[in-house]
């Protein structure tokens, strides 16, 4: 894929590909509207709402960029069993996304962000959730629900979508991890700092850098290839994993393997909003996990992939039509 032949074979692939998705669904929540005065009541600004918008978001829309990039998304996840959790069923199912994995529990409170944007820039978020891990029931549960999709559905590869709200425990976490060892099923990891060190042999760990610098509590420089190659060695000496995904938002992406590593950098400059990138960069990794591509090509797809989001305000997914076009000007010109 160094070129640009063969990358519309590559997309058309991606149409064969049933992707297995456990983790933090959650709705993402926008207001729109103008700043321009200060209240009378405290010394704070005055939004005038004038859109309201809401989302798919975390594990929910990497389904959705899965979808979007033409293979089939499996979710699985719980969510509180509340108006929140029944509007996140019925948005999945507006994009054609099974939804009859989603366990509703009523010990729980659906996850929803809701980010209050003016001008192009996120002014306020505030976030209503509760983040304490699964009883040991719905846990059971889950666990089930996941190994019978696996032996059943057999999927090419399986994303873990950690944001830290209580989905993804360390038991269910090592439990299918084995599992999808016994049936050499790729696993992808997009995680956060709770379980950092839980994913132990999984095939790709995808961290920020934020969440490289936290979960191994050492300092790593975005700007000295060294401490990327000393973080990537901590992580593969406590993991055993293959490959690790470091993203650095402006400063691109750092790759590295047993054999090899490589920084690429960001693939724009005029980025709007970075959130949900890490959702479409994990999508693009696993599919490439998937079919087996290099994984130092798939990088370079990820960040263009990642560059096209970023443009955008709000968590949106990819345009698997924008993204070839881009990824074919690009590999023809590489």
């Amino acid at each position: 894929m160094r070129n640009s032949n063969g990358i519309e074979q590559i997309f058309a692939s991606f149409n064969q590909l049933k992707v297995l998705i456990i983790g933090d669904a959650m709705l993402d929540d926008y207001a729109f509207g103008d700043m321009k005065r200060i209240s009378a009541e405290a010394p704070i600004p005055i939004i005038d709402v004038y859109k309201k918008d809401r989302r798919l978001g975390g594990a929910a829309n990497v389904a959705l960029n899965i979808k979007a990039l033409g293979a089939t998304p499996i979710l699985v996840s719980v969510v509180g069993d509340d108006a929140e959790g029944y509007a996140l069923k019925r948005h999945l199912q507006n994009h054609g996304i099974d939804n009859s994995n989603i366990i509703l529990d009523q010990e729980r409170v659906t996850t929803v962000k809701t980010r209050v944007i003016s001008r192009s820039r996120h002014v306020l978020r505030h976030d209503y959730e509760q983040t304490h891990y699964l009883d040991e029931r719905v846990e059971l549960l889950l666990l089930d629900n996941v190994i019978d999709l696996l032996y059943n559905e057999q999927p090419n590869v399986v994303i873990f979508q950690d944001y830290n709200k209580g989905v993804l425990t360390p038991k269910v976490i090592a439990n299918i991890i084995h599992n999808c060892e016994q049936l050499s099923i790729p696993t992808a990891v997009d995680p956060k700092t709770d379980n950092f060190l839980e994913y132990k042999n999984c095939t790709l760990f995808k961290p920020n850098l934020r969440e490289t610098i936290t979960g191994l509590e050492m300092e790593v420089n975005p700007n000295k290839i060294e401490t990327l190659n000393d973080a990537d060695f901590q992580l593969r000496s406590q993991l055993r994993h293959s490959y690790s995904i470091i993203t650095l938002s402006e400063k691109g992406i750092f790759i590295g393997s047993e054999d090899d590593h490589e920084l690429i950098p960001a693939y724009f400059d005029n980025v709007s909003d970075v959130s949900g990138a890490g959702d479409t960069v994990i999508s693009v990794f696993a599919l490439g996990l998937a079919l087996g591509l290099d994984v130092f090509a798939t990088a370079e797809l990820a960040n263009i992939a990642a560059g096209l989001v970023c443009k955008q305000i709000g968590v949106v997914p990819i345009n698997k039509e924008l993204l070839m076009k881009e990824s074919a000007l690009f590999f023809a010109e590489a």
